[in-house]
């Protein structure tokens, strides 16, 4: 566990030199790092979460795991200044994305009785720019190939995909054509359900979910590299209308460049595009990594499982962050 606190001047001055300094580092180590990134502003917040599990069955479970994901420092978006886990009787685990996880048994939960964890954050986010040069040079061989929910070989998908691509465009030009495509012909609707990019050019509507699965897809139908965030966005009264607290996102690898966000339901707006494309508000903030990691089972922000499932019956009661900024 980390706990510690610093005065917030001291703690950005502290944090900026940190990123300078990671910068070289990750230059060297990490040739897909944007290069052409600038820090504007740094906004800092608390954030909890809390889950509380109930045992409705009539015994105990012979097992019982939960997995919750954790937020970790994510270079150059965001730094984790504290970091409190109860209860303390957890395992930390990472998955294929490297995330991490908080891994708690709770096999001995009696019947009727609830267990709860609560895990608070100290979290520095930052507001990036980035200046755009020539989309030229490889491109890594990774996060290009069809994977669930991102069907980029799907053929409505490649057909699109060549068609709002124009034989000279370049890797930048072909990705802002998908994100004002699909700014311009998504309908925004919170379904809470986990589509994917196909069921997006459908009539359903679509949240933050299909609108970054279809940009990933667009984008890997053209061999362009593109990796799919999930997370939280601070939201005052005047964005609630926008999106949830829940939120995804997208990188895409513009080469010359290295992997830039881009945030598609935000960005759907004629107002707001500019906003959201190769820019970085200081209102996200990087829960996991990936379309699905493999440790949530196709679940977000936490999973559990438990057994045998005919002697007893556990229920997520409740599930909800609170962040203050």
């Amino acid at each position: 566990m980390l706990a510690f606190k610093i005065m917030k001047p001291l703690l950005l001055f502290l944090l900026l030199i940190s990123l300078s300094a990671c910068q070289v580092v990750q230059e060297v180590t990490d040739k897909t790092a944007a290069a052409n990134s600038t820090i504007s502003n740094t906004a800092f917040y608390k954030i909890t979460q809390d889950i509380t599990l109930i045992n409705e069955g009539p015994m105990k479970p012979e097992k019982h795991n939960i997995w919750v994901a954790l937020i970790s420092s994510q270079f150059p978006y965001q730094e984790l200044i504290s970091r409190e886990i109860q209860p303390t009787n957890y395992v930390i685990v990472s998955d294929e994305y490297e995330n991490q996880y908080a891994e708690f048994d709770f096999k001995d939960i009696e019947p009727g009785s609830s267990a709860h964890i609560k895990i608070s954050y100290e979290v520095a986010i930052n507001e990036l720019t980035y200046d755009l040069v020539a989309c030229e040079g490889d491109r890594p061989n990774k996060y290009n190939q069809p994977e669930l929910h991102i069907e980029s070989s799907n053929p409505q998908i490649v057909t699109l995909a060549e068609e709002l691509s124009g034989s000279n465009q370049s890797v930048c030009e072909q990705v802002r054509s998908f994100y004002d495509y699909i700014g311009n012909n998504l309908v925004y609707s919170y379904n809470g359900e986990d589509w994917g990019a196909q069921a997006a050019l459908g009539k359903m509507g679509a949240d933050c979910t299909e609108y970054s699965s279809l940009l990933i897809a667009l984008s890997r139908a053209n061999g362009i590299p593109a990796r799919y965030v999930e997370g939280l966005l601070y939201l005052d009264e005047s964005d609630s209308s926008k999106a949830r607290q829940e939120h995804a996102w997208v990188e895409v690898f513009l080469p010359g460049n290295g992997w830039i966000p881009v945030d598609p339901t935000l960005g759907r707006s004629s107002l707001t595009r500019e906003q959201h494309f190769a820019r970085y508000t200081p209102n996200h903030i990087v829960v996991t990594n990936g379309r699905t990691p493999s440790t949530l089972r196709g679940a977000s922000y936490w999973s559990h499982l438990y057994w045998p499932g005919d002697s007893t019956t556990i229920r997520i009661q409740d599930a909800e962050w609170t962040i203050t900024h």
